[in-house]
């Protein structure tokens, strides 16, 4: 039903690319995702340090379909795990078929690999625009510079990152800090403690990804409110 595949690896780029050029460019994007079908890639750190919330994220990816309705949102499932492991499914339309993904993986340690990610998402949006890119992690293990490289490509194809932060990695959080700044999308606190808010921000993000601002303000939940501030015009 569903074929998982090899993220291909990021790669070699030479640095001192002009990202606030690449970024004012990004700007001048109109709305990401227009068409009858939002596309949203849901991309997870599978490392061994996850594994106790794994299955909070497994619960929580079930409010983006909620938001938006039956067949109103396509996500991918992306996850990195082990030793270079990285893997992406197919497009999924329905909350249990993304949940049935998410339960088949167990997490193995392993360094980061979120530029496979960005790099990922930057292709997907190749074929058909990806409106958002959902990533949730607890590290960053990479070269920031090349992080900052490969989200600003992501923002010429109009595709916002939003990133959700477990724990208080200062390291992660400059870094996510600066690829949601790049995307024009948020880096997000994600903790147990706070699953009903999560799943408002899931909703909301997926609301976004189907119908852009006007579903936001139509939503209208703290979440929606919260994404609005952020996200501005």
């Amino acid at each position: 039903m569903n074929t998982r595949r090899d993220v291909p690896a990021a790669p070699a780029r030479q640095q001192g690319s002009a990202v606030e050029a690449f970024l004012a460019e990004a700007r001048a994007i109109g709305r990401p995702g227009a068409g009858a079908r939002g596309r949203l890639v849901f991309a997870l750190d599978a490392t061994l340090s996850r594994q106790p919330t794994w299955d909070i994220a497994c619960d929580l990816q079930a409010a983006m379909f909620d938001a938006v309705g039956e067949g109103g949102l396509a996500v991918q499932l992306v996850y990195y795990r082990g030793v270079g492991e990285a893997r992406a499914s197919g497009w999924v339309e329905r909350a249990q078929q993304l949940k049935r993904l998410m339960t088949r993986i167990d997490c193995r340690g392993g360094r980061t690999q979120i530029g496979r990610v960005l790099e990922h998402a930057e292709s997907a949006g190749q074929r058909a625009p990806v409106a958002a890119l959902v990533f949730i992690g607890d590290a960053m293990e990479e070269n920031p510079d090349l992080l900052a490289d490969a989200a600003a490509r992501l923002a010429l194809r109009g595709t916002r990152a939003f990133l959700f932060q477990e724990g208080a990695d200062k390291a992660a959080a400059r870094t996510f800090s600066e690829i949601a700044r790049l995307t024009r999308g948020a880096h997000l606190p994600f903790d147990e403690g706070s699953a009903a808010g999560l799943a408002d921000l899931l909703g909301s993000i997926a609301a976004f990804a189907g119908g852009g601002f006007a579903a936001l303000e139509a939503r209208g939940t703290p979440g929606a409110r919260r994404l609005l501030a952020d996200l501005g015009p």
